[in-house]
């Protein structure tokens, strides 16, 4: 993808685990139609996993009723991922440190942690109902 057009999908998804898959796949695809190295999109694909285990598990709390939505846009120099639920909503600024001494060895924690690592832009949107969630990677970041 280097004549600067843009490719994009949405995805609507079951409030299911098995949906996080598609998701780290199709980023992971997004990524590398981009122009990112194979460990650059592999990260991006574990942050998108990230985000919509947060909106399966935390979000939509595995309410069949609801859906989660995958937004993957890639162009030349960045990909940008979408993921909303529609649960009640969280505050991102709330989210414990996973790095202070008391939650270290805490088993959940970690997610919003490593999308700020490794997007150049992170940004949590509440909507009425659900949250929503953008990340970009940029290649000259």
């Amino acid at each position: 993808m280097t004549d600067g057009t843009t490719s994009r999908l949405s995805l609507t998804l079951a409030s299911a685990l098995g949906s996080v898959d598609t998701v780290e796949q199709t980023a992971l695809d997004f990524a590398s139609r981009a122009g990112f190295d194979p460990d650059t999109a592999s990260n991006i694909g574990m942050v998108a996993r990230e985000a919509a285990v947060n909106a399966v598990i935390h979000g939509n709390k595995y309410n069949p009723a609801l859906q989660v939505t995958a937004t993957f846009e890639a162009s030349s120099d960045s990909v940008l991922i979408r993921i909303a639920d529609q649960g009640t909503g969280f505050d991102a600024d709330s989210i414990p440190d996973p790095l202070a001494p008391e939650n270290l060895l805490r088993s959940s924690g970690r997610g919003v942690f490593l999308m700020r690592a490794f997007m150049d832009e992170v940004h949590f949107r509440q909507l009425s109902p659900g949250t929503e969630i953008t990340m970009v990677k940029r290649r000259n970041g």
